[in-house]
């Protein structure tokens, strides 16, 4: 069995180098924000407002789906009837850096990776250093693949669902650009965190945290998760809710089969040393 070559490194230096990674990591999201400055009237206008559209791409397909599928028209979105305000001084201001920030965090997220790999590969096996590079380039798929998820499926069925529901003819929505902002932020962010499950159950495995078993058991609780989050973030069908629920069903039972073959190699290591 090969023994990890572990630097030896008192806790401050610990710190030390965790400082570094976090100035690194913050540096680069700096510099991805004000490249985004460059093209902030495609970011904002094409990007972040497309989905208070009704011509945006998801809502064309969904009205074609709904034609192959002979339901006519009954899930095409022609008008969402709602506007988006600024009620603050600063709102749009602080809404501009925000997002340019959050554009530059998407952006430099395989660099942080990176230092992030960086920061824990000295406890690693030297086997498992090597595959840095793998790890990344998975890792930053899934959260690029999270982040479009979040942006063609969860920010378009959120946005449809609360731009039609009312509870009364006399109530017309205006929501405010903090709101807006706020729930395109947390979607986009969310998504892409969950759909790096595969890769924190990987770890969370090695670290002898979380066993197949465990997820095995708990599997009709996520899915009851997952189904409740859907029904939540779709429009009241079932073809919303499915589309919405499957890649996030699919992503927990990739888990599940990486946690099954990481734990069943650690077991055999364990038992060959």
């Amino acid at each position: 069995m090969e023994k990890k070559q572990l630097k030896e490194m008192s806790f401050l230096d610990h710190l030390e180098e965790l400082r570094w990674l976090l100035v690194r990591s913050s540096a680069a999201v700096i510099i991805m924000a004000f490249l985004t400055y460059f093209i902030s009237d495609y970011l904002f206008d094409t990007i972040i407002f497309g989905p208070t559209r009704a011509t945006f791409f998801t809502y064309r397909f969904f009205c074609d789906l709904s034609h192959q599928l002979g339901f006519a028209d009954s899930i095409c979105i022609t008008e969402l009837p709602f506007i988006i305000q600024n009620t603050e001084m600063e709102g749009q201001v602080n809404m501009f850096v925000w997002m340019c920030i959050l554009a530059g965090f998407i952006l430099a997220f395989p660099y942080i990776l990176w230092q992030i790999w960086s920061f824990i590969s000295p406890a690693l096996y030297e086997k498992e250093k090597k595959n840095a590079k793998i790890f990344i380039f998975i890792s930053s798929i899934l959260f690029f693949f999270g982040v479009l998820f979040g942006y063609y499926i969860v920010i378009p069925m959120s946005v449809n669902f609360v731009a039609t529901f009312t509870v009364s003819d006399v109530v017309k929505n205006q929501f405010t650009l903090d709101s807006y902002i706020g729930m395109f932020k947390t979607s986009v962010l969310a998504s892409g965190i969950f759909f790096e499950l595969p890769i924190i159950i990987y770890f969370l495995t090695k670290l002898g945290l979380v066993t197949p078993e465990f997820l095995r058991k708990y599997r009709r609780y996520a899915i009851v998760i997952v189904l409740i989050v859907a029904a939540i973030v779709t429009p009241p069908d079932v073809v919303s809710q499915t589309i919405v629920a499957i890649p996030m069903l699919i992503i927990f039972e990739l888990s599940v089969i990486i946690s099954s073959i990481v734990y069943k190699i650690k077991i055999k290591n364990e038992q060959l040393s």
